[in-house]
């Protein structure tokens, strides 16, 4: 990964909208108030960081607790959160006490979303994301997920800036620290659409949708936490 100095990042994302790292509401601050102890008590191998898509591992029971619970993982997801959100969190004590083995990411359709943020400053809010868990745990290495597919069709705005994003952040990847992995094309059919039985709403998973997430993760994840 081509590391940006963190004075010169700080520097250019002033200039970009909804970048900056902000707290949420008083009920987001107290979910992350929990994390930060979660933190403090230790024993985390694997770490989940996200919004919502990475926040409803927790009604997939019986799969968290077959494919990652033996991993020592934690889920740090919360719904609703753009990058600015995480961003916020890891710099005041969510990575406070724990140097996980591996740390997988998912965020960034939020900025698009209801955010309405472009591209360009979703990327930058993703590349700031992966430069502070990189800044505050050296030794973590990131499973970085390509941002999921959103929109029914083929012909949905969302796709074409989905499909820009990951052009840009797969370019973080290095082969060593950090690893690009996109699970787009196991949720697509082949006419373009978003199967329902995968994606109900064309954005949120199914527990089908969820199962196969941990299928395509279970060996890079593997490979990273040796």
């Amino acid at each position: 990964m081509r590391t940006i100095p963190a004075l010169i990042l700080a520097v250019l994302l002033q200039d970009v909208p909804g970048v900056k790292a902000e707290p949420r509401d008083a009920r987001w601050l107290k979910r992350h108030e929990g994390f930060v102890a979660d933190a403090k008590k230790g024993g985390i191998d694997l770490l989940l960081l996200g919004d919502s898509i990475t926040d409803a591992w927790r009604g997939q029971k019986a799969l968290w607790a077959e494919r990652f619970e033996p991993l020592k993982a934690a889920n740090f997801g919360i719904s609703g959160d753009c990058t600015q959100h995480l961003l916020w969190r890891l710099r005041n004590g969510e990575l406070d006490g724990i140097a996980p083995k591996a740390v997988m990411l998912l965020i960034g359709t939020n900025n698009i979303g209801w955010n309405k943020q472009d591209e360009a400053s979703t990327v930058a809010g993703i590349t700031a994301v992966v430069q502070e868990i990189r800044t505050r745990s050296a030794s973590t290495k990131i499973l970085l997920l390509a941002v999921f597919p959103r929109g029914a069709t083929s012909t949905d705005p969302f796709r074409a800036q989905v499909r820009k994003i990951n052009e840009e952040i797969a370019k973080l990847d290095d082969g060593k620290t950090v690893l690009y992995l996109d699970l787009g094309p196991k949720f697509i059919a082949d006419d373009g659409s978003l199967p329902k039985d995968l994606m109900p709403d064309a954005l949120h998973l199914s527990e089908q949708g969820y199962r196969i997430w941990a299928d395509a993760v279970k060996a890079p994840l593997a490979a990273l936490m040796k």
